[in-house]
């Protein structure tokens, strides 16, 4: 089958498998996956979601959040790692959204990525998440996955992925399909460990089906 045909296949199965396809990261409002996904980088979700409600209990709104001395932010945040950085995106990126926003996360995704510290990954979730649009979120379960299954061809930059996978996935699906690729990249095929043998994907999987035959072309 072509890349666009096993993609539509992928995607049945892991919908079969992963029925509740969801964020990993836990918020309430819009601007809250906004600091998650910031503090996510480098860090586990676990972490984050520790992290985070000791944040909004100083810090409720993003008002106090844009209000907040930088480093009380970085002083909670700093067990996710980067605290400095990551405690300076966060401050800068409140103040925009309560300055120019109305404290509103913008539902455009070029002003999403002009904020501070929102990258393409980080804007398309808030896109497919929040707003229920289009999305791809590219992250390293995704990437790793789409190589060994074959969806991509050795890229591992997370921006040509996602071009990549922007021509094979139907637009409604792309947002699903990557918060279950993270569920079944977390509890079937983990990193350096992969466990093919009880993976609904096995048979059109392109790394299983190298490991049952080792001569196999990609």
């Amino acid at each position: 089958m072509d890349k666009k045909q096993l993609a539509l296949e992928v995607i049945s199965r892991l919908k079969a498998e992963y029925p509740a396809a969801h964020c990993t990261l836990s918020y309430d409002k819009a601007w809250q996956l906004l600091v998650s996904v910031r503090l996510a980088a480098q860090c586990t979700d676990a972490r984050v979601d520790m992290t985070t409600p000791l944040l909004y209990a100083k810090f409720p709104t993003v008002a106090a959040l844009a209000d907040a001395d930088v480093s009380e932010i970085e002083e909670i945040v700093r067990p996710c790692g980067l605290g400095r950085s990551k405690a300076r995106d966060i401050s800068a990126c409140m103040k925009i959204l309560h300055e120019q926003y109305d404290d509103k996360v913008p539902d455009d995704f070029e002003t999403l990525l002009s904020l501070p510290g929102v990258g393409r990954k980080s804007a398309n979730l808030i896109m497919g998440d929040v707003f229920g649009k289009p999305a791809i979120v590219t992250d390293t379960h995704c990437i790793r996955l789409c190589n060994l299954i074959g969806l991509v061809d050795d890229i591992k930059e997370p921006a040509k992925v996602e071009k990549a996978l922007w021509k094979i996935v139907p637009p409604e699906e792309g947002n699903d399909l990557c918060h279950r690729f993270v569920l079944h990249g977390r509890a079937v095929c983990i990193a350096r460990r992969p466990q093919c043998d009880r993976c609904c994907l096995k048979d059109i999987c392109r790394h299983a089906l190298e490991q049952d035959s080792p001569g196999l072309g990609s």
